[in-house]
């Protein structure tokens, strides 16, 4: 289940009983906060609430079992709760049964994906997603919940159709609200905001529940038009994975694929924020604990589950120590549930829809928002373009589009890299991009051009045409070019074959070209294997770019020159 080979429960390994007390406080504190927004999430995914706490029990046991990090919590995850919802009634129609039978096959083909992906040690595949095109697909989820559990927390009757319809249905019924209804709605949602606060000791989220639940008990407003949750079935595990077929594989692969690319970035995300003290960082292994937490699921009837940032967030601010905080918290959850079954009768589904609506705004990252738009670059388009894409199509192909959207951004990067002419820091011997600052110096007759990326066959050509546009309009004309390759680290076939082409053009016209700083050990050998370093000549490769430029300069007789020897860095 992980990278490297599995070492089952790595974080119980050299635990002391020092760290106990730490651990069940903060166990205690992880059950206060992961309760509500387990039967939330279970609600945003379909399910019935129960399951909710069935996905973090699997997630705490898989996770402690195969997970590498010492206190990262798994469970039932609001990000990716919506993504597959949609889906999955699309496929049961209006069967509970094959509901949950598909949601476990899901939950399955997850961890499957996920553990191959950590066997492979292919921790990398988390950074293809960039933080724009996350922020992005993050808001069009947020906008997605919003829609959806607005009208459940203020007592309204839900519309159906594109959420531009239920969002204008909900605008238009707004007068309608039932006012007890949106009382504690409103109420829950506040007591939460509160509970946040930096300084807060109180987990408002559950401290809203039981008090909506005492009013509802107290007051009898089941009676006055108030939905309630209903008694809780026992969590009693159920195996659903016989009720699927074939045809039920193949169809949810390609949402599977899509749940676990998330499911990996936010992994990726949840660990590396919370770093274990001492440990070396493995994205991967940890991959394998989500991959194995989700198996776990389908195989206990619930859920898809992820790495869950708040959560992790209060083991972190506890003071836990080791994944004994999940499996304590797991375990009391389950007794609480058996315990108190009937006391959930009286939870209002407003209050799960307020602490819905609280994620909502959660994952709505406005600040990096504001961040990315200062940035002055197009990032924020990215932005706007993947929230646009989960927000106009069905959530869960707008968020793979966003997924591809990112992927194709790292490509254009690659693809059409800045190419820079450099000048001299006046006064010294660096060579330097422009600045709006400091007016450079230009030597006459040399142009010092510099590709800031690996030269291969997606961008050759472009850097091809950019350097000849810059001889172009370079005077007095051209007679020396130095490629300054201090940002190229690797070259492929394609990349050296293109460019001994084109130097061997602008030879033929009279322009000599010379190479500097090509530091990169693997540029290095590309270049040197492909014949690059051949066409180039070894006495007109230099460790500098001004040592290229005194011993070639066009006005005097080349001196001083460097000898054959491999390129290293300036």
């Amino acid at each position: 289940m992980a990278d490297g080979g599995a070492h089952l429960f790595h974080s119980l390994r050299s635990y002391r009983l020092a760290f106990l007390p730490r651990d069940i406080a903060a166990g205690i504190m992880l059950l206060a906060i992961a309760l509500p927004g387990q039967l939330a999430t279970a609600r945003l995914a379909g399910m019935p609430p129960e399951t909710g706490l069935l996905a973090f029990v699997a997630g705490a046991i898989g996770f402690a079992a195969f997970g590498w990090h010492r206190f990262a919590s798994i469970a039932a995850d609001s990000t990716i709760a919506p993504i597959f919802a949609g889906t999955l009634a699309g496929l049961a129609g209006a069967d509970p049964a094959r509901y949950a039978a598909l949601a476990a096959l899901l939950a399955l083909l997850v961890g499957i994906i996920l553990a191959i992906v950590s066997a492979a040690r292919a921790g990398w595949i988390a950074d293809l997603l960039s933080i724009p095109v996350t922020v992005g697909f993050l808001a069009g989820i947020a906008v997605q919940i919003l829609a959806g559990q607005l009208p459940g927390m203020l007592g309204i009757a839900a519309g159906s159709g594109h959420i531009v319809v239920r969002l204008a249905n909900l605008v238009r019924h707004l007068p309608e609200a039932s006012p007890p209804t949106a009382a504690i709605g409103l109420g829950v949602l506040a007591a939460t905001l509160l509970g946040q606060r930096p300084n807060a000791r109180v987990p408002g989220a559950l401290v809203g529940l039981v008090a909506a639940g005492l009013a509802v008990w107290a007051f009898g407003l089941q009676h006055r038009g108030v939905a309630v949750l209903g008694q809780l079935a026992p969590p009693v595990p159920r195996l659903t994975l016989g009720r699927v077929g074939l045809g039920d594989f193949v169809a949810l692969l390609p949402l599977a694929l899509t749940v676990a690319f998330v499911c990996m970035m936010q992994t990726a995300a949840v660990t590396r924020s919370f770093p274990t003290q001492g440990e070396e960082e493995s994205v991967g292994r940890d991959f394998g604990g989500v991959g194995a937490s989700n198996i776990a699921a389908a195989l206990l009837g619930a859920f898809a589950v992820d790495a869950s940032p708040p959560s992790t967030a209060v083991v972190a601010a506890a003071g836990g120590r080791s994944q004994v905080v999940s499996l304590l918290a797991a375990a009391l959850m389950m007794a609480l549930a058996f315990a108190a079954a009937r006391a959930f009768a009286y939870v209002p589904v407003a209050a799960l829809s307020a602490i819905l609506v609280f994620i909502a705004f959660r994952i709505f990252r406005l600040k990096q928002m504001i961040a990315i738009a200062r940035g002055g670059g197009p990032e924020i388009f990215l932005v706007a373009a993947s929230a646009g894409l989960v927000i106009a199509l069905p959530i869960e192909m707008g968020v793979g589009l966003s997924v591809v959207l990112s992927l194709l951004h790292s490509i254009y990067t690659v693809a059409r890299p800045t190419c820079t002419e450099l000048e001299r820091i006046p006064g010294t011997t660096i060579w330097w991009a422009p600045t709006a600052i400091d007016k450079g110096e230009h030597e006459p007759g040399i142009l010092v051009f510099a590709p800031a990326a690996p030269i291969n066959f997606t961008n050759v050509n472009y850097i091809r045409k950019r350097l000849e546009t810059a001889i172009a309009f370079k005077d007095p004309a051209v007679r020396l070019v130095i490629l300054d390759a201090s940002g190229v680290d690797s070259i492929d076939y394609t990349g050296a074959t293109i460019l001994r082409t084109a130097i061997d053009a602008l030879r033929e016209r009279g322009i000599e070209v010379a190479l500097a700083r090509l530091g990169a050990r693997e540029a290095q050998r590309s270049a040197a294997l492909t014949g690059l370093l051949d066409t180039i000549g070894q006495t007109r490769i230099f460790h500098s770019t001004e040592e290229a430029v005194r011993a070639l300069r066009p006005e005097g007789r080349p001196g001083g020159l460097c000898p054959p020897a491999p390129p290293a860095r300036a």
